[in-house]
């Protein structure tokens, strides 16, 4: 399959509104900065690269060529350079994928990713994982995969931290991540370019073998997602959220897959890709979101939060 090479891309072109939402807020929250300085005081960028480099297997053009060129197609697609580097790790039987890095970024595939996914749905993911890169989210996102380690050293500590982490920071930073899974998959998206692979992507993460991933199959998960993706949820139980919601190791793919078909079903998703001159239409994008977070400051209902609007 030809796909589009989408040079000049822009990540605010395609970033979800309530990614962008979940960040402003994340910004906000007293000790967010401390807590950016102590994790850099601690090494962190350095220790989970040598993590990768000491645990996993790097995956090269030589010893794993369909692997890594699937990962350097999405990342030409999206315009992202220099591309991370890939590593392999043995997983929990399900498939997994992570990026970690700041400054040198590094994605890593398990086994059931490199088995089960095929040349297509490799491309999805890695354009899934190398988004943080496009975003220039990578330090926060950095930050929610380390603090369930982190927790404990922070919570120990006299600077007050404990009472950061009571107030209500530890949440909001999770909150954001399932936010910027939104705008990851959008990514996903456009380094595949087909709807198709982007659905039976979501249904091997979610465990669905491919012998058994069927057009009815397919079909009825889309019309859930679509549902889902309809429904008004704002009455359930602020415990049931909570609960819900520091479960992070689940991967909410009807929700992902909702607010996708969302976005596609728009002819949003068309329109990016047929664009010609992308920096001319990021500053377009740009300038009309703007517009419309001035125009919905006395609408909290536009600005949804996973926790609170549930």
């Amino acid at each position: 399959m030809e796909r589009k090479i989408l040079t000049g891309l822009n990540s605010k072109a395609y970033e979800h509104p309530f990614d962008r939402q979940a960040l402003a807020a994340l910004q906000k929250m007293p000790g967010i900065s401390l807590l950016l300085k102590k994790i850099n005081e601690y090494g962190i960028d350095r220790l989970l690269r040598l993590q990768s480099l000491g645990s996993e297997v790097k995956i090269t053009d030589r010893n794993f060529p369909q692997l890594y060129q699937s990962l350097q197609e999405a990342c030409q697609i999206l315009d992202i350079s220099p591309f991370p580097e890939l590593y392999f790790f043995r997983g929990q039987g399900n498939i997994q994928t992570y990026i970690v890095g700041v400054e040198k970024p590094i994605i890593g595939i398990d086994f059931e990713g490199m088995k089960f996914l095929n040349p297509d749905e490799l491309v999805y993911i890695f354009g899934y994982e190398a988004a943080r890169i496009k975003s220039q989210h990578m330090m926060y996102h950095q930050m929610a995969v380390i603090m369930p380690t982190f927790k404990t050293v922070l919570s120990s500590t006299t600077l007050g931290f404990g009472g950061l982490l009571a107030s209500g920071l530890v949440l909001t930073l999770f909150n954001w991540l399932v936010m910027a899974r939104l705008t990851a998959d959008r990514a996903g998206l456009l380094a595949c370019q087909n709807i198709n692979v982007a659905t039976t992507t979501l249904l091997k993460i979610a465990g669905l073998p491919e012998e058994y991933i069927t057009n009815t199959v397919v079909e009825d998960f889309l019309v859930q997602a679509r549902d889902f993706a309809a429904n008004d949820l704002s009455n359930l139980d602020q415990v049931t959220k909570i609960l819900s919601y520091s479960g992070s190791n689940l991967s909410w793919v009807t929700m992902r897959a909702g607010e996708l078909l969302k976005w596609y079903d728009a002819g949003e998703y068309d329109q990016l890709i047929k664009q010609q001159d992308y920096q001319t239409s990021n500053n377009q994008d740009i300038d009309r979101e703007n517009r419309e977070a001035s125009s919905t400051e006395d609408t909290p209902k536009e600005d949804w939060n996973f926790l609170t609007n549930w």
